[in-house]
């Protein structure tokens, strides 16, 4: 039964776009109570808003009826309150940040080194993206299958729906980036290997 569960959480995962990057990640046993559960899940809505929210690169789709000086301003206030929480937080004796590791991320889980993992499956992943180092992805999260290259896949357990959606939007942004920038550069060497060319 539990590897039936395993292999349907892989395949949801494989379906879908990843964000592949090598953020700060911390992962360590967790038996939580369901008011933690509660809990994580707000405080993950509320770093998943503050990475949107400082995240510069994200396009303003401003409308014809919205004024963009308002749209302006509250995206100024909404970095102030990020940037607040995020002084508030350094101010609290905190452990230093976890090494890098390298990640494939979705909304259905993530994989990882084998050897961040405690014996536990039942875990806790930290994720501190450069955005917003302060304030870290807590993700509930259950250990599945394991691979050759010592890289395990944990998918994670008891997200709410409002969380699920926002590290789809997450990974989603972050893709689109990803792909408009490989347009770019390749984009700039062709022009620049035209010039060269007899």
């Amino acid at each position: 039964m539990q590897t039936q569960l395993d292999e349907a959480k892989w395949q949801a995962f494989s379906e879908r776009v990843t964000y592949q990057g090598q953020p700060h990640v911390g992962i360590e046993a967790f038996d939580p109570a369901p008011e933690d559960i509660a809990r994580c899940n707000e405080r993950n809505l509320h770093v998943l808003r503050s990475l949107a929210s400082l995240d510069e690169r994200r396009s303003d789709n401003a409308g014809d009826d919205d004024n963009p000086l308002m749209l302006e301003l509250q995206r100024m206030d909404s970095k102030i309150n990020v940037l607040l929480d995020i002084v508030d937080r350094l101010l609290l004796p905190g452990a230093l940040l976890p090494p890098r590791q390298p990640v494939s991320l979705n909304a259905v889980g993530l994989i990882v080194p084998g050897n961040l993992l405690p014996a536990d499956s039942r875990l806790l992943v930290r994720l501190h993206f450069d955005t917003c180092r302060a304030l870290p992805l807590e993700l509930p999260a259950l250990r599945g299958k394991a691979f050759n290259d010592d890289n395990v896949f944990l998918y994670f357990h008891a997200l709410s729906e409002m969380v699920e959606d926002g590290l789809e939007r997450f990974v989603f942004c972050h893709h689109r980036r990803k792909v408009a920038s490989t347009r770019l550069t390749g984009a700039n060497e062709t022009v620049l290997g035209s010039k060269h060319r007899v």
